[in-house]
């Protein structure tokens, strides 16, 4: 079996996400903090590049445009709320 770099892209991708959650799970990793989100960030794009390059199935790739796009909005509300905390008399 021979696997490319988009391959392995998608199997860390894939990685990624599911170590995300399970830290979630396992309270070691705050939903709100930056190493969750960006897991879950870079995790969508290995999964993307893996369905642009290798086999495309739209429905999954509709599903990390999604996943990028709330880790996206997520980094960036966690990194507002943690600028005006520092703001805070």
């Amino acid at each position: 079996m021979n696997l490319f770099w988009y391959d392995w892209a998608g199997y860390i991708g894939v990685a990624l996400v599911l170590l995300a959650f399970f830290l979630l799970q396992e309270r070691k990793l705050q939903g709100s903090s930056l190493t969750y989100q960006l897991m879950n960030i870079l995790g969508a794009i290995g999964m993307m590049l893996s369905l642009c390059f290798g086999s495309f199935n739209l429905a999954s790739f509709i599903m990390q445009v999604a996943w990028l796009l709330i880790g996206g909005y997520g980094m960036v509300r966690g990194i507002k709320r943690r600028r005006e905390t520092l703001e805070l008399p």
